[in-house]
């Protein structure tokens, strides 16, 4: 690892915005001031730029081992560092479906090998493994998936004895997919009664995937938590109504009970069905506009903790499949970053809130060890961007093996220059430099 000397960079940390110096040196910052005249193996002119932390990604789907002609971890990874994302956590639905420490451990193995970005790897819950998810150790795995709703993977835990159990006994954080798996199949039953296979459309998806299947299953992991005061997050809201069952009166290190926004959420709404179609199909759907707009209400009032992109790829051919053979996912890390900046640009949130919702908060809400933050003695994951020098998403600048983007063609009002991982410069001036690799995450549990 190599002293590196950022100069002159506009430092977005902790609610703040200041003119400084950054020196890192074995992969920590080792120091932050005015004016650093120390020696540095590499120096980089950061006038102009801003320096943020590196974006720490609590929801991605890398798709390995198992279905890995569609992504992996080495590509996954090096469009999240492309992207400004310089932490992954990783979810199980993996073929096969992470349910034992042993596949667990593979996958933390895969990484050790193959990731440019830091990461950690989430247990999976199913209906009969709960003696291997008490096994889990909170220090160095970032929490438990349950799948509360049937997606990608199939990996849905329906069984009411087995929910409590786990909600009862978890030994760290329960991360969950919230859908009510018999209101969807009500809904899908009476849409294809009335349209027939062939006459659904990706327009319908909100309409099935509903906003009541949301709410009875987000109220219902809500109230289990607070039954058997669990820890408990909940991922990707996509209703302005779910956003209630949240409290944004405690400090978020006391919370109990936190939730995620994801970009495609934030993003789009019903409206683009017309001219996105299946690209946009995520599980929970996208919604209306009205929901899109109290998502992010939440997002800067507290309610909703954190940002991240439920990254989640397939293939062209699959997504190009008739709506009810398209798999739902795709793929975000690359670009998440710069569709917060447009929404930075476009007056809806600052500066100061992105940071705080990519980065700080995450690592709060994760007990991340020694991230999320630009600070003396901290890991340097770090990101610097041109908020002046526009980019356009085209094909051939699409790092995801899956080769397509739901942002195709749109043109994003900033740019990502550098990006650092655990003190190695991992992509600069639009290329992927493979200095070093990731590091597995630590939690302070």
């Amino acid at each position: 690892m190599s002293s590196i000397l950022i100069k002159s960079a506009q430092i977005v940390n902790e609610g703040k915005i200041t003119l400084a110096d950054v020196f890192t040196n074995h992969g920590r910052i080792e120091m932050i001031a005015e004016t650093i005249d120390h020696p540095a193996d590499e120096v980089i002119d950061a006038k102009g730029l801003h320096l943020l932390p590196g974006l720490i990604d609590d929801q991605v789907h890398f798709r390995e081992p198992g279905l890995t002609y569609k992504a992996d971890i080495w590509h996954e990874s090096r469009a999240a560092v492309a992207g400004g994302t310089t932490s992954f956590m990783e979810m199980p639905n993996t073929v096969p479906n992470t349910l034992t420490q042993k596949l667990l451990q593979d996958k933390y193995d895969i990484a050790a090998e193959k990731s440019l970005a830091n990461y950690s790897f989430f247990m999976g819950a199913g209906n009969d493994n709960l003696s291997e998810v008490l096994k889990t150790n909170p220090r160095d795995v970032c929490g438990i998936k349950i799948f509360m709703g049937s997606s990608t993977g199939n990996m849905l835990v329906d069984n009411e004895e087995t929910l409590e159990n786990i909600f009862k006994e978890a030994p760290t954080l329960i991360a969950v997919h919230c859908e009510d798996e018999a209101t969807i199949r009500q809904n899908l039953a009476d849409f294809k009664q009335r349209y027939g296979d062939d006459g659904l459309t990706a327009s319908m998806h909100p309409l099935i995937r509903s906003a009541e299947a949301c709410y009875l299953s987000s109220s219902k992991a809500v109230a289990l938590a607070k039954k058997h005061h669990t820890r408990l997050h909940i991922l990707h809201i996509s209703t302005e109504r779910e956003t209630h069952l949240f409290d944004n009166t405690v400090p978020l290190a006391d919370k109990r009970i936190t939730a995620e926004a994801c970009i495609h959420h934030l993003w789009f709404s019903d409206a683009d069905y017309g001219s996105k179609g299946n690209f946009i199909k995520w599980n929970p759907a996208v919604k209306t506009a009205a929901d899109r707009d109290g998502i992010l209400a939440a997002v800067l009032d507290g309610h909703i903790d954190v940002i991240a992109t439920d990254h989640a790829p397939h293939t062209l051919e699959e997504k190009n499949q008739p709506y009810s053979q398209a798999p739902s996912g795709g793929p975000l890390v690359q670009h998440a970053l710069q569709a917060l900046l447009d929404l930075v640009k476009q007056g809806k949130l600052s500066l100061e809130q992105l940071v705080q919702k990519s980065a700080h908060n995450t690592a709060t809400l994760f007990q991340v060890e020694n991230r999320g933050f630009i600070r003396e003695g901290y890991w340097a994951d770090l990101v610097l961007v041109d908020l002046n020098k526009p980019y356009t998403v085209r094909k051939e600048n699409i790092l995801s093996k899956c080769g397509w983007s739901p942002f195709e063609g749109h043109t994003f009002t900033s740019s990502i220059t550098h990006t650092l991982v655990s003190g190695n410069i991992a992509f600069r001036d639009g290329k992927i430099v493979e200095a070093g690799s990731g590091h597995r995450l630590l939690f302070n549990r």
